[in-house]
């Protein structure tokens, strides 16, 4: 598959796993799952996306909403999430979150 490919499939992942934060689905991270945190708004202020075979990098800056633990908040933040490529499409293997002020 060319890296053309592999980069959009792996934006898209990305935007899916956004979607989930929003959706609170139970496939997402532990405390979307168990609604400890929930989402309500994901502001995309940039999406870098690096592909290096069957692993992927995508670094997300923008704002987030939501709950957490009950109380409100509202966060710009950078994600890094690291993923890799298999049979069944691309997959998190694990990300940083970091406050962007």
């Amino acid at each position: 598959m060319p890296d053309a490919d592999r980069i959009e499939e792996l934006r898209t992942a990305e935007r899916q796993l956004q979607a989930a934060q929003l959706a609170c689905k139970s496939d997402d991270l532990r405390m979307h799952g168990t609604g400890e945190q929930k989402i309500t708004r994901v502001e995309e202020e940039d999406l870098s996306v690096l592909v290096a075979r069957d692993t992927g990098i995508t670094c997300f800056l923008g704002t987030l909403e939501g709950t957490l633990s009950g109380t409100q908040f509202t966060a710009r933040i950078r994600y890094t999430r690291t993923w890799i490529h298999d049979i069944s499409g691309w997959r998190l293997l694990a990300v940083h979150v970091s406050d962007a002020g």
